[in-house]
């Protein structure tokens, strides 16, 4: 079997790439939705790997966003400011962790994520 290059890179790159992709909005806004979507789109059918952690990108997505939601609808009770914060850091360090963990070939499922779309 051929080794998978996607996007023209090793595969554990193109992971590593794909966690940190979503910190792509601090650069242009509404990056970080869409560039790890895509990346995961364009090769999900090539590589189950690519797939799974793609779903783990998702699902810690969808959860942030609802998350962010809750915080957002909190702020007329103060503790919404709070969790924002917390919220923002949180996301940096998982993001971080599950990069690492995929330049490691570990698939690492974000804590405190939903689990929308199944990885196994």
């Amino acid at each position: 079997m051929e080794d998978l290059k996607p996007w023209g890179m090793e595969q554990k790159t193109f992971l590593l790439l794909m966690h940190l992709s979503q910190l792509a909005s601090f650069v242009i806004p509404g990056a970080g939705l869409v560039l790890p979507i895509v990346m995961w789109a364009t090769n999900k059918d090539e590589s189950p790997e690519i797939d799974r952690h793609g779903k783990v990108i998702l699902n810690w997505m969808i959860s942030l966003f609802i998350y962010f939601v809750v915080s957002a609808i909190l702020i007329f009770v103060v503790i919404g400011a709070f969790m924002l914060v917390a919220l923002a850091i949180v996301n940096l360090v998982f993001v971080v962790m599950g990069a690492v963990k995929a330049n490691e070939g570990v698939l690492w499922p974000y804590p405190l994520s939903i689990r929308f779309f199944k990885t196994e």
